[in-house]
């Protein structure tokens, strides 16, 4: 890994690397970037590159001028799929004001000191995603259409899952990049697919999620296919759904191995505030079409087993003991998302909350469940009373969402 400005100088000259791309995002996790050369690295290194705020959806609100993108070395990467000669690389960027302090809306930076308060207390977060999307054919003008790649079904194989190659392609892609695929598969929908990915800390796993959507459209449109992420690209069939699994360590030992109350606790903290959060997890209009269907949680509940329910506990030896949230899809911002996911499970432990497991088939309790709010206009509603989300995001942020 890269961590100084002499190693990234030394990797620069050594792979030939001729545009630098200054990655940062809006405030629906949307990546945006400006290209540089290597001669203007130690400027974006001291003061930082400049952009117009204004121009994105969410901060002009606050910046109407310029704002400056200041290089985070550690996330230095080869865009593999640019040319060999005159290297593509990318890293990821602080958002800052020309004073040098943190612009208040950087959501990298919301989760980083979300993370760095609780790692005073020794405290770290592990998470691992599991990310499904759609392929679907374009047209002879190249533009994208509502026709599936194939009509394959779940863990299918070739000939029915043509979708084999493109994955290959996608987890070889990510290799390259250091980003280690733990698997991948067809789906249930015609033309979806899943690839996960192992734990890692948290920051870095989503630093890793935004890096692999960017990859698999790129890989899409390579082979004449666009990649939809959205929450329910077609009626009637599997939605998108991007499963958050978090644990929780101490001083490097699994709590939720060591302590079966804290991890009572956490659950029960994510179940107490998941209406208040869900507008951040689910952005879209769609997103509600999708829950209560297939698998998509509908009712507040957790099990060891049951895949319908909203947190369910996988199948796993004890040291690897984690929690796996069904409820968000892939449009959801994963800073926002797992900052207020971190929150929600530490006041429960703080709080000393409980919950039991709902055993057997969850619909067979619903009429003693709470429910997930039914549609993005109920969750908005409920996100911008909550007391909790207005301690943990700015103001403009619960604002934009909630507009």
């Amino acid at each position: 890994m890269v961590t100084t400005e002499n190693d990234m100088m030394d990797f620069i000259e050594e792979y030939d690397v001729k545009f630098i791309r200054l990655a940062f995002f809006d405030l629906l996790g949307r990546q945006k970037n400006i290209s540089i050369m290597p001669n203007e690295l130690s400027r974006a290194l001291t003061t930082g590159m400049s952009f117009d705020a204004s121009a994105i959806d969410g901060f002009k609100s606050i910046a109407d001028s310029d704002l400056f993108l200041v290089p985070d070395i550690s996330t230095l990467a080869i865009l593999p799929w640019r040319p060999q000669s005159g290297r593509v690389v990318r890293m990821y960027c602080d958002i800052r004001y020309l004073n040098g302090e943190a612009f208040e809306l950087d959501c990298r930076k919301i989760l980083y000191r979300t993370l760095s308060k609780y790692q005073e207390s020794g405290y770290e977060f592990m998470a691992g995603t599991e990310c499904e999307f759609y392929l679907f054919l374009r047209d002879d003008d190249e533009n994208p259409t509502k026709v599936p790649y194939d009509h394959a079904g779940y863990c299918d194989i070739a000939p029915l899952d043509k979708g084999e190659n493109v994955r290959r392609e996608i987890c070889l892609e990510l290799e390259e990049m250091d980003i280690i695929p733990e698997s991948s598969h067809h789906e249930h929908g015609p033309g979806q697919n899943e690839i996960d990915f192992k734990f890692d800390e948290i920051m870095s796993a989503c630093d890793n999620l935004m890096t692999f959507k960017n990859v698999v459209d790129v890989v899409a449109l390579q082979n004449g296919l666009k990649a939809d992420f959205s929450p329910k690209p077609m009626a009637g069939a599997a939605g998108n759904g991007l499963h958050l699994n978090l644990s929780l360590y101490q001083n490097g030992e699994n709590l939720f191995v060591v302590s079966e109350d804290t991890l009572h606790a956490f659950i029960a903290g994510i179940l107490y505030h998941i209406r208040e959060i869900t507008a951040f997890l689910n952005p879209m209009e769609e997103s509600y079409d999708r829950l209560g269907k297939d698998k998509a949680p509908k009712y507040i509940a957790y099990s060891r087993n049951n895949r319908s329910a909203l947190i369910r506990i996988p199948a796993a030896d004890q040291h690897h003991t984690r929690i796996e949230l069904r409820s968000p899809d892939p449009m959801c911002n994963p800073y926002l998302a797992f900052t207020l996911l971190v929150e929600a499970g530490m006041d429960g432990i703080k709080q000393h909350m409980h919950v039991e497991e709902v055993k057997g088939d969850i619909f067979e309790h619903h009429e003693l469940l709470q429910q997930l709010p039914n549609t993005l206009a109920d969750a908005k509603k409920i996100a911008r009373e909550s007391s909790f989300v207005k301690n943990i995001l700015p103001q403009d942020i619960i604002d934009w969402y909630c507009r």
